[in-house]
């Protein structure tokens, strides 16, 4: 019997929760500017990517490699029919990961490995695959990765990658003037408020980003302190810490001035930096906010949370400012970002928050009556505008110097058209390409 699968839409005002849609079937919009999980994996240098699964679950991840021109760094192991009738999961991932790894030109420092759904599902014992990898290759690193969206419920692959891609980092003796930013894909810019308060107190910030090399990469384990800003980086970064000893501060990127002071004074406090006028921090905000609403008026501006992680955070922001937000897309809302649901529900309750993966999207009409300017990629392909906001996951975004980037660039958006049918299906904004 068919059923009826609920709304995709619903105003901020009717909202009750922060469960705002039912977990159905999906639909996948044609903006992939996201990062994977081998974009992911690329992050660290000089690393081999193996992925051991069948050929149609291979295709996607294949793309990915060739679209990125690291086809010398990625790998398959195919896993066919008959080696799960027969039993054979086990030998031909581990026979097929060794004979990938001796006919390489060189051997690689390390080897992420990623086993799929078949192997949780048939109860493969990957822990003895990779103990006896690693007795046959002793000078590699085998990082435990996995391509298993079963997990999506738990911990989905992207967050167990952000994880176990800091695995290789061993204990050593502290570096209390380092300071390493883990999890995030995007490295700060260079006049990021977390670059100017350490670079007043004499501390260097190191990322992944950085390494251009293997041994540059095991060195971040030197950091005193270990600090995570995008929430899918969360969780590893403060495994990571745990493991190694390390102070570990968790300071989620946000939109909001009061709470940016907060982590702002917490950093200052614990690394003993000097602290920055907060007033004069938030005027310069407030000043390239009220340009930003002198250039795009009372425009509907339509944002998505595959550009920022706060989205509702960054719609309150530009409400506040008088500007005119007139939807949000997303499907499901962080508990940093519950705070700016509860103000859209009293002060903005007509905004729409729309799913933006609910299968009835497919066929969605894609062009508005008025001219829309949209913040992020999936925003600017539902709504069919050329005006957009190219930015995924945040860009490395943080503190007050972030609040005055996203409005310069809501700005340059509304001025300067985009070719939204050439950009948006690309994947891996801000990945090395091919393309």
């Amino acid at each position: 019997m068919l059923k009826r699968l609920g709304p995709s839409v619903i105003e901020a005002g009717e909202t009750t929760s922060t469960a705002l849609f039912p977990s159905t079937l999906e639909f996948n919009p044609p903006a992939h500017g996201t990062w994977n999980i081998v974009h992911i994996g690329m992050l660290v240098p000089e690393t081999h990517q193996i992925y051991v699964c069948a050929v149609n679950c291979m295709r996607g991840v294949v793309l990915t490699a060739a679209e990125m021109g690291m086809q010398n760094r990625f790998s398959c192991v195919v896993l066919k029919e008959e080696d799960i009738i027969r039993g054979t999961v086990e030998a031909v991932t581990l026979e097929g990961i060794s004979d990938v790894l001796r006919k390489l030109p060189t051997l690689p420092p390390c080897v992420m490995v990623f086993p799929v759904c078949t192997h949780l599902f048939l109860g493969v014992p990957m822990g003895r695959v990779y103990r006896e990898l690693e007795r046959r290759f002793p000078e590699v690193d085998f990082v435990r990765a996995y391509m298993d969206p079963i997990s999506r419920k738990r911990l989905i692959p992207d967050v167990r990658l952000r994880k176990a891609m800091y695995d290789p980092l061993q204990p050593c003796v502290a570096d209390e003037k380092r300071v390493c930013l883990m999890g995030s894909d995007f490295a700060p810019d260079d006049d990021s408020d977390l670059r100017t308060l350490l670079a007043a107190g004499n501390r260097q910030l190191t990322c992944v980003q950085d390494c251009a090399t293997y041994d540059e990469f095991l060195s971040l384990a030197k950091a005193g302190t270990i600090l995570a800003m995008y929430p899918n980086g969360r969780y590893g970064a403060e495994r990571c810490a745990k493991r190694l000893g390390r102070r570990y501060l968790w300071l989620p990127m946000s939109l909001c001035c009061d709470e940016i002071e907060q982590e702002e004074r917490l950093l200052c406090d614990e690394l003993d930096l000097p602290l920055p006028n907060f007033a004069d921090e938030v005027q310069a905000c407030e000043d390239e906010l009220t340009k930003t609403h002198a250039v795009v008026g009372g425009t509907p501006i339509a944002l998505d949370a595959t550009a920022h992680p706060r989205p509702l955070g960054l719609a309150r922001l530009l409400l506040e400012h008088g500007m005119n937000v007139t939807e949000v897309y997303l499907d499901g809302v962080l508990d940093e970002d519950a705070p700016a649901l509860e103000w859209l529900r009293s002060n903005a309750p007509h905004v729409e928050l729309s799913s933006a993966v609910m299968p009835e999207l497919r066929v969605a009409p894609r062009r508005r009556a008025a001219q829309t300017l949209a913040i992020g990629q999936r925003a600017a392909w539902f709504t069919g505008t050329e005006h957009f906001v190219n930015l995924v996951q945040g860009g490395g975004l943080w503190g007050y110097a972030g609040i005055r980037t996203m409005a310069r660039l809501v700005r340059e958006a509304w001025i300067n058209k985009k070719d939204t049918r050439d950009l948006v299906p690309r994947k891996g904004l801000g990945c090395e390409s091919c393309l």
